[in-house]
């Protein structure tokens, strides 16, 4: 049978209590009091009940108080993994949306999110999923609600001519 894991001596079980009663974190709080316990001379097994966890839990928290201290039991969260795109990568794909599409160019009077795609994937060699484009232009503040597109070649003055307008009253 593997004998305990020695717990760090540098602390003792009324300064674990006391870090315990000044944490702001439930989870930390728990861990320190059922360390405290193994301090006292508990057996594992109680002191793991004291933070409601198993023995083998507190004995993966006892190497990371061992390692950082009591900031070892606070919950350590993941970021995330890295955008796959640069912060100017997605100020060029606002700028780019924001200017909208050049009919001759990219062949299309607006912006879907298909078209988007096949831009980044030719600027930036990032394949995106629509979904996600869609992610993208709403962190980068733009509305999947867009102005209808205006025909290259209307004319504004007919539009005026075309306008209905009520008499005065």
């Amino acid at each position: 049978m593997a004998s305990a894991v020695s717990l760090r001596a540098d602390y003792s079980a009324a300064e674990l209590r006391r870090l315990a009663a000044t944490s702001r974190n439930a989870n930390q709080s728990r861990r320190l009091l059922s360390l405290a316990a193994v301090v006292d001379g508990m057996n594992r097994m109680e002191a793991a009940r004291i933070g409601g966890m198993d023995r083998q839990t507190l004995r993966d928290w006892v190497h990371r108080f061992n390692e950082h201290g009591p900031e070892g039991l606070l919950d350590g969260w993941s970021k995330g993994p890295a955008p796959r795109l640069s912060a100017e990568q997605r100020a060029e794909i606002a700028q780019l949306v924001e200017t909208g599409p050049d009919r001759a160019v990219h062949g299309v009077v607006r912006w879907r999110r298909i078209d988007l795609r096949h831009v980044i994937v030719e600027r930036f060699g990032v394949a995106y999923h629509e979904r996600t484009i869609g992610k993208l232009l709403r962190t980068l503040g733009f509305s999947h609600i867009s102005a209808r597109p205006r025909h290259p070649a209307q004319d504004q003055r007919t539009i005026e001519e075309f306008k209905k307008t009520s008499l005065p009253p």
